[in-house]
Formats: structure tokens, sequence, C-alpha cells
């Protein structure tokens, strides 16, 4: 008798401790599966970001010392601009910048268009390469990168909006971390990526954050312009549904059942122990 009186009294604090820790908010549930090494379908050492149309891109060119000035025609000569009631010329000039265009070529000096829009980097350094190697003597030392790499985060996120890869490369949760982390109420379980390909078209996926096969999927590693998407969780859905003073009444409902509760468990065991 006594061990049922516990019970009755422990129960309601132990359903509500439970409550508190919801599993649905923690990443890679089954991490352990993995044991210690982890392969990602497209490597990190071996990634190599592919060029799209709209992007803007970095290009230099250089050469050893005595072949400086064959390769400086080679370059876009560097500008400065100046804002609206300036007046200073003494800043700083700026590298120019190539963007690709819908046909995914860009105008290069002295060459005229290079197509480039579907090479990786590494491609497009070697194609550059192969175009001027015929106006040169010395082998030339091209650096390329991309300065628009950037990803849509919306939803239920604490920082939502455009984020950049410094690095050329961003992973799902190198765009959620720069987005803040999702928030208590973002569906972890049913992340939209929505991704624009070549021909124009739109594909999505839905990303499950709570399962470690995230690290095998092709979608680990964002391309430029993706767009996530962070659903919101049944609870904030419900919130939305009946509007804050409705869910303001719901909690204060559910605390008082709580309670009642609580008081109707006692009351029987105070009965209990009189009998």
């Amino acid at each position: 008798m006594k061990l049922k009186i516990l019970f009755i009294l422990i129960s309601p604090a132990f359903l509500f401790s439970c409550m508190t820790v919801p599993k649905n908010v923690v990443y890679f549930q089954d991490l352990d599966k993995y044991q210690q090494n982890i392969r990602v379908v497209n490597d990190s050492a071996a990634y190599d970001p592919v060029i799209r149309r709209n992007d803007e891109l970095l290009i230099t060119v250089s050469a050893p010392v005595l072949a400086q000035e064959s390769v400086a025609q080679f370059n876009l000569p560097p500008v400065s601009y100046l804002a609206a009631g300036e007046t200073n010329l003494q800043k700083p000039a700026n590298i120019q910048t190539y963007i690709v265009d819908k046909d995914g070529k860009i105008d290069f000096p002295v060459i005229g268009q290079i197509t480039l829009a579907g090479l990786t980097k590494s491609q497009a350094i070697e194609r550059i390469r192969q175009s001027i190697s015929n106006y040169i003597n010395a082998d030339p030392i091209i650096n390329l990168r991309i300065v628009s790499f950037r990803v849509n985060v919306l939803g239920e996120v604490r920082a939502p909006g455009i984020h950049y890869a410094s690095l050329e490369k961003m992973s799902i949760l190198d765009a959620i971390g720069a987005a803040g982390d999702l928030t208590l109420y973002g569906n972890r379980k049913n992340i939209l990526l929505i991704r624009e390909n070549d021909n124009g078209s739109f594909s999505h996926v839905r990303i499950d954050l709570t399962s470690s096969d995230l690290f095998a999927s092709p979608y680990f590693y964002l391309q430029q312009n993706d767009k996530i998407i962070v659903e919101p969780n049944k609870a904030k859905q419900l919130e939305s549904k009946f509007g804050v003073a409705d869910g303001y009444k719901l909690s204060v409902y559910s605390m008082i059942f709580g309670a009642v509760s609580i008081i109707a468990s006692t009351a029987v065991a105070i009965i209990s122990l009189k009998k």
C-alpha cells in the first residue's frame, strides 16, 4: 500500500519532468551508430565548388617577375568609387570582378568571352590558363575566387537572412550556425532545402537534422543561392492557430489541470493512510 501511495505522489512530477526535455530538439540522435569515423559523400578535402550563372568572380593573373608586363593586360584595372558628396580621391582602389552572365560566360580582357558556368573552380582556372597561353611565354599564375557564395536561411532560426561563405564552401550545418541555430520552435525533422538548377528549374529535398544520415547526403554541402526553410513545429503551429490569448489560456488551463491532479493524488494518499 505504501509503495502504491508513493507512486501516486511522484507520478505527476515524473511526467512533468519528462515533458521539459523534448527529444525532438537533439541533433544527430543516432550518431553512435557511426562509432568514430563518418564519411561524407562530398569529401571536404576534395570539395571543388561549381561556377554558376550570376556568380561574381574575382580573377587575377600573375607571373614570375620578368613576365609581369606580359600578364598585366589580362587583369582588370582597379577602380575607385566616390559616394554622393565625397571628394576624397585617396581611397584605396578596388579590384574589379566578373559577373557570369545568363549564358554562363564572362568577358575576359584580350581573350573575349569565356564560358565558365558548369565548371568547377579548378576546371575554370585551367580553361583560362589555356586561353591565355598563346599570348605569353611564361606559365601564368591564376587565382580565382567566388565572392558571391551565399545561401538564404528562413523560418524558425534566430538570425534569418542571407549568409555568405568566405571559404567558397558551406555545409548545411555551417548555414544554420551562421543563422544563429534553430529556435526551440524549429522542426528539426523536416527542413526544406530549395535549389535552383542550371536549366532554371527548381528542385527541393527534405532534411532530418536528428538523423546522422545527413552526413552521407549529397545535400550536406550547399550550392550558391540555396534556400533553407525551417518550418515551425506542431507547438508553434498550434500557438499560431489559436493566437496568443488562446495559447495563454491553454497554458493556464494546463497548469490548473496539473495542480488539480497533484491535489487529487495527495488527497487520495491521505485518505488511504487514514484507513
